[in-house]
């Protein structure tokens, strides 16, 4: 069985609305590699990647590309379920024998319930890493003898076992060959990394305890497994070798740093190769292995604050101090270490007061860059279960009409159109201050690549802002 493994298109095929899935949410265009779809890619003969967004392709487009194959598995998230069935229900009108399959943390925890809201038009579900499970549907093995699916069987749900996680990750293949297979390599742009970039894995799992996060509590686990240092060495330096202008490697692990020794490892077989890299950190990883990091040619990590206030951070299970994380971010600078900070918007115990408080901290820590998000809680996560439990969940659809990501929490002292708009006024507050800007002036003078950069990203965020007002009106 040949499978298309699809990342699908945007909205506009289907509502008039605008905004590719992975930047509908964002201040500035970011597309990240569909990395997931690309392991069990590379494992199975005559496989193909499309990611429509970034290679600007139509929802017709993906249609003729799909008769050629006899399966389209696609990762589905909460926020884009329906999009994605309507994708596989066409899919199936025009060639009823494809075998659709949806992956995906929200698929993995509403199994049934998803199959009966995509009746007709997806085949089966995987729950859970889908490496495997893909690759034994596609060698022909009979449904009920693949672990991790569930499906629909004379009218009747059918849940295969649990399939465990996989433990040997140097087994699998390298992402970054699919890439260059399938994929527009430059066509890839996160605004605070080098490009072009190339995004890979050293493990899978987060130990972290964090209510809100998705990944370790419905999807990868919070028992982080890892590559060998000399696996990811490999496939580094097939990259620097095949890649043609790669400047930067960016490590998508949950959390980079949380194993320190394999953090160490790798970085100590890295540096022979001289190229630039970027990972996700907790921010309270040790200035000894960020130094070491640094001197592998780390050059870059995006760190999630979260807030600025500390019994949010109790509240949310961040397991970090704001003084960690300030002493983090000193070490970073003294290191000369770039650092991207990530805040979230609406989490339990927010007040206008805390909203303040997160902003002063973003500004007194004058990180480089930052993003800030609305919280969002996502079925199978703690932070989702307390949210049905008091009440604040007000809608269960996270995008609106236009793919941008509305607040669907309502607190009793804080409303979601006061959570949505704290997201501007947070922008706002950190990027038009005279020390940043004069920073941005400096950089633009000397460096004209940098100017083409910030004048775009510019740009996008003001037309990003415009269209958040708009999308501001239909908050309560």
């Amino acid at each position: 069985m040949k499978p298309l493994f699809l990342n699908p298109p945007t909205f506009e095929d289907f509502d008039g609305g605008a905004g590719a899935r992975y930047q509908a949410s964002r201040e500035v265009t970011s597309f990240w590699y569909p990395t997931w779809l690309c392991y069990p890619a590379g494992m199975i003969p005559g496989s193909r990647v499309v990611d429509a967004p970034v290679q600007r392709l139509t929802l017709e487009d993906c249609l003729k590309i799909a008769l050629d194959y006899d399966m389209v598995v696609m990762y589905t998230s909460t926020p884009t379920l329906a999009i994605d069935v309507e994708t596989a229900r066409r899919i199936k009108a025009q060639k009823p024998s494809t075998v659709t399959v949806l992956t995906g943390p929200h698929v993995s925890v509403l199994p049934e319930e998803s199959l009966k809201f995509a009746a007709g038009a997806v085949d089966l579900v995987c729950r859970g890493e889908f490496d495997y499970s893909t690759k034994e549907l596609c060698e022909g093995r009979a449904w009920q003898e693949v672990d991790g699916i569930t499906f629909i069987m004379d009218g009747k749900t059918i849940s295969t076992p649990d399939r465990p996680p996989i433990e040997d990750l140097d087994a699998l293949p390298f992402a970054s060959q699919v890439y260059m297979r399938d994929l527009p390599v430059n066509e890839y742009v996160i605004p605070h990394f080098k490009h072009p970039y190339v995004s890979i894995y050293s493990s899978r799992g987060c130990p972290s305890k964090c209510i809100y996060c998705l990944w370790p509590q419905t999807f990868s686990g919070r028992a982080m497994r890892v590559r060998s240092a000399e696996n990811v060495y490999q496939e580094v330096k097939w990259i620097v070798e095949n890649v043609p202008g790669v400047k930067e490697i960016s490590f998508d692990d949950d959390t980079f740093t949380a194993n320190r020794e394999h953090a160490r490892a790798v970085a100590e077989k890295l540096k022979p190769l001289g190229i630039s890299w970027t990972i996700n950190a907790r921010a309270n990883c040790d200035y000894e292995t960020l130094r070491i990091m640094r001197d592998a040619g780390l050059r870059h990590v995006v760190v999630g604050f979260e807030t600025g206030n500390e019994q949010i951070l109790k509240n949310i299970k961040k397991g970090v101090t704001k003084a960690q994380a300030i002493e983090f971010t000193r070490n970073c600078k003294k290191l000369g270490l770039s650092v991207h900070g990530a805040f979230i918007m609406g989490l339990p115990g927010e007040t206008r007061e805390t909203i303040r408080e997160t902003i002063e901290y973003a500004k007194a820590l004058d990180l480089n860059s930052i993003q800030a998000s609305l919280a969002s809680p996502y079925p199978g996560t703690e932070f989702y279960d307390l949210c049905k439990q008091e009440g604040w969940i007000t809608s269960d659809s996270f995008l609106d009409e236009t793919g941008h990501q509305t607040c669907v929490i309502n607190y009793p002292h804080l409303s979601n159109k006061e959570i949505f708009d704290a997201v501007e006024l947070f922008y706002d507050k950190f990027y038009f201050r005279p020390k940043y800007i004069l920073r941005s002036i400096g950089r633009m003078i000397v460096n004209g690549e940098e100017r083409r950069k910030l004048l775009k990203e510019g740009r996008q965020y003001l037309e990003y802002m415009r269209k958040r007002k708009q999308a501001s009106q239909g908050c309560n």
